[in-house]
Parts: C-alpha cells; sequence; structure tokens
C-alpha cells in the first residue's frame, strides 16, 4: 500500500534532493536505484513557515497516480513512503500556493525497462542502404578561417566547414585542432547540439570547439549544429529560421521515414564522422561523441550506425525509446506518438523505430557516459534506461534524483557541478589522454 505521511519524522542524513524556495524534498538512498520490495522515502523539508497549503503529486512511469494537499505544521515530514514489487520511475513533486515547485525522484529495478518497440527486421539494412547512398555522394568541402581565442592563438587553428550531404541540408559546423599536430595521433571528438533552432546552445561556438581541441592531449573537434544552417550570423538569422522553416521542425513528416526531419539530422551526423576520420591526424582508434538532450539523441544514434564510435558521453538524452507510449508509459522526447493523435498507430509505428535510440543504441559497443535527470518528464528516465540497458559496451550512468530536464540552478548547482558535471568532464578528459 501506498502511504503518505504529514508529520515529522528524525533527520535523515541524505544529500541528495530537489529544492524550491521555501522548501526542499530528499530521498533515503544517495543512488536514486530501489531493488523491488525495497522501501523508499520521501521527506520535504520547510525552509520557513508556510502560510498556505503544498499539493503533493505522486507519478509512475510519467502517469500522476494521486494529489493531494497538506498543511504544514512541522519543519520536516515523510511526504511519501513506498516499496514496489514491479520496476518503475516514480517522481515525487509539490507545489506551493505560488506556483514554487521541488520534486525528487527514484526507479526500482531500472535494469528491467525495455524499448517500448521491437525492432524492424530490416532496421539495419535501411540504415545500410542510406550510408551507401551517403558514401557514394563526392564529397565536397567548404572552409573559412576563423579567429580563435586570445589563449589558443598560435596553438589551435579553427575553420567554419560545410560538407555536402544527402537530403535538404549540408552539415555545418567548426572544426580545430592544435596546430603542427602529427599524422595518426589525435582523437576525434564530435559535438552534437541540444534541440531549438535560436539559442545559444543550438550555435555552434568557437570558443568551445577549440576548448574540446584542448582536451586531453589535443583532439581533432568538430561541433556541428542539428540543421545545417548557416554558422555565426545574426540573431534575426535564427529567429526567421525558428518563426519559419524550422518551426517545430521535431513535428515534421513522423508518417514517413524517409522524410522525417530526424533522418537528415542522422545523416548529417554520419557525414561529419566519414569527414573527421579522413583526417591525417585522427588516430584511428578513438571517435567520442558528446551531445544533451537532442545532440545525445544524435550522438546515440551515431553509436549505434557507425561501429567506429567508440565512446559518447550522453546527457539527459533525447530520440530513446520513442515506442514507449505503446508499453504504458511516456517516450523520450520529441514526444512523437503522444504528438501526433491525428496520425494511425499504423503509420508512427512505421517510421518511428528507425529512429528510436533504444534500438539503435543496441548495435554499438561504444563506451557510454550518461546522466539521468530523475525528475525529468522530457526525457524521462524509463525511456533512457531502455536504451542504456540495451547497449553492449561499458557504462558509466549517473542518476540525479533532483534534476529535471534542465542544469539545477540555485540552492543544488554547486552541489550537482562537483557530484555530477565534473564526473562528465573527467571521463571526456581521460578518455582524450
Amino acid at each position: 500500500m501506498k502511504r503518505f505521511y504529514f508529520t515529522a519524522l528524525a533527520f535523515c542524513a541524505i544529500t541528495v534532493s530537489a529544492v524550491a524556495q521555501d522548501f526542499h524534498l530528499t530521498i533515503n538512498k544517495q543512488s536514486g536505484i530501489y531493488k523491488k520490495g525495497e522501501k523508499a522515502i520521501v521527506t520535504c523539508h520547510v525552509d520557513k513557515t508556510l502560510n498556505d497549503s503544498l499539493t503533493v503529486r505522486i507519478s509512475e512511469n510519467n502517469h500522476q497516480i494521486s494529489e493531494q494537499r497538506i498543511l504544514p505544521n512541522k519543519a520536516e515530514f515523510t511526504v511519501y513512503e513506498q516499496s514496489y514489487d514491479k520496476n518503475c520511475a516514480v517522481m515525487v513533486e509539490i507545489t506551493q500556493a505560488d506556483g514554487k515547485t521541488g520534486g525528487a525522484g527514484f526507479v526500482v529495478a531500472p535494469e528491467e525497462f525495455k524499448s517500448g518497440y521491437k525492432e524492424p527486421a530490416d532496421l539495419m539494412q535501411y540504415w545500410n542502404n542510406q550510408k551507401a547512398l551517403l558514401k557514394a555522394l563526392p564529397m565536397q568541402i567548404q572552409m573559412q578561417a576563423l579567429d580563435v581565442p586570445e589563449w589558443a592563438q598560435g596553438k589551435y587553428e579553427c575553420k567554419d566547414v560545410e560538407i555536402n550531404c544527402l537530403g535538404p541540408a549540408p552539415v555545418r559546423g567548426y572544426m580545430a585542432k592544435p596546430i603542427g599536430a602529427k599524422p595518426k595521433s589525435l582523437p576525434i571528438i564530435i559535438l552534437c547540439r541540444a534541440a531549438g533552432v535560436k539559442g545559444d546552445w543550438c550555435r555552434c561556438q568557437v570558443g568551445e570547439c577549440v576548448g574540446n581541441a584542448a582536451l586531453g592531449n589535443g583532439a581533432l573537434s568538430l561541433d556541428i549544429n542539428a540543421h545545417g544552417y548557416l554558422n555565426g550570423q545574426s540573431d534575426e538569422y535564427y529567429q526567421m529560421l525558428e518563426d519559419g522553416m524550422l518551426k517545430e521542425y521535431y513535428e515534421y513528416n513522423a508518417y514517413d521515414r524517409e522524410t522525417y526531419y530526424f533522418k537528415g539530422m542522422y545523416l548529417r551526423v554520419l557525414r561529419a564522422i566519414e569527414y573527421m576520420t579522413q583526417q591525417p591526424e585522427w588516430d584511428g582508434k578513438r571517435i567520442l561523441v558528446i551531445g544533451e538532450s537532442q545532440g545525445g539523441g544524435q550522438a546515440a544514434a551515431a553509436a549505434g550506425l557507425d561501429s567506429r564510435v567508440s565512446a559518447v558521453a550522453l546527457n539527459v538524452p533525447a530520440m530513446q525509446d520513442l515506442g514507449g507510449t505503446r508499453a504504458g508509459r511516456r517516450g523520450g522526447w520529441p514526444h512523437p506518438i503522444e504528438n501526433h493523435p491525428n496520425l494511425s498507430q499504423e503509420m508512427l509505428d512505421a517510421t518511428l523505430p528507425y529512429f528510436d535510440g533504444s534500438l539503435l543504441l543496441a548495435h554499438s559497443n561504444a563506451e557510454i557516459f550518461c546522466e539521468i535527470g530523475l525528475i525529468d518528464t522530457t526525457c524521462p528516465p524509463s525511456a533512457v534506461w531502455s536504451s542504456l540497458n540495451a547497449a553492449k559496451g561499458k557504462k558509466t550512468i549517473t542518476l540525479v534524483p533532483y534534476r529535471t530536464h534542465a542544469w539545477p540552478d540555485g540552492y543544488w548547482r554547486p552541489l550537482w557541478e562537483k557530484e555530477y558535471l565534473q564526473p562528465r568532464k573527467d571521463f571526456i578528459s581521460n578518455y582524450l589522454k
């Protein structure tokens, strides 16, 4: 039986929690992972006297199962206590009357999550055909030298690169490398960009590209935008794209695997890999692809579709378990099944599995570092776990019980940077040495 507690309990020293201005939540197990039958306890700590009630919502696999309103009269009380005999992802959210929220999440037996889709018999044949067409396209490259940050001058070079590709747009990005690097001496690092059009996180950055080239003992660094648009343009240019041809691009043609928007995006990543492996400085061994959210979805696809990708660093990756709805839970962003009620199940199911990271990553032996937010409703924990469970390579998985899809902010930002962001940076740097 699920139990809600609204009386005080003795303090438990736990380091994982979610925070709002006037309260924060903690769970009784730092990892956020519970075995079946193991009791999870979520505690609320009130930071000051509250004059209004709190609303407590409990969700299992992104489906709300209960809601309660309480008026705290203690500084500390148990909000939720439950053991589960099934695998699931649980989120506890508290909202104040003024709209301030806090949350904490946990997972039960996450190793049992599996893709909501079964792999189509022709999945890899489909992509092998696409790669053959891509390889048959003679590579045409345009480059323009860029100024590098002062600290990198004389040490690194960076160029604006355009590479022709199948589909409606070329690969466009920045490529940086150490000046004078010897042949076959450097690993490759490719940065894939998150969702959106006009935000800074969507656009290639010279400083970030050159910074990646300086990691480890030096690297061949490529920073590509997801859409193949021009880099280094005015804000008005990107606003025009967001309001026009790229408005809600993630919804385009989910009914047709030949014209689905993400087909072009995945092909651009594959073309980028092909270009980088032709660089004489590549060591012939290491290709690391990094991405957050949509960028993580591209990185996972790259690992599944090109066996030369030896490692990926995924941060709350999108495009995982697109068929989660078929298994009774929320699928990963961009939630095409949930967002296309007007399309038939047959149409969606004939397209989406070919772009589902939980199926593609099963074909990879790459080493994986992955961060999961346990109150992330955009890229749900169940969706990400479905992909990780299918992957064959070595895995390092970090779970942040208080993280939504965004980076933690405010009180918990320093803790997150120390316990989660820094280990990811260390993994990348060490892999590239």
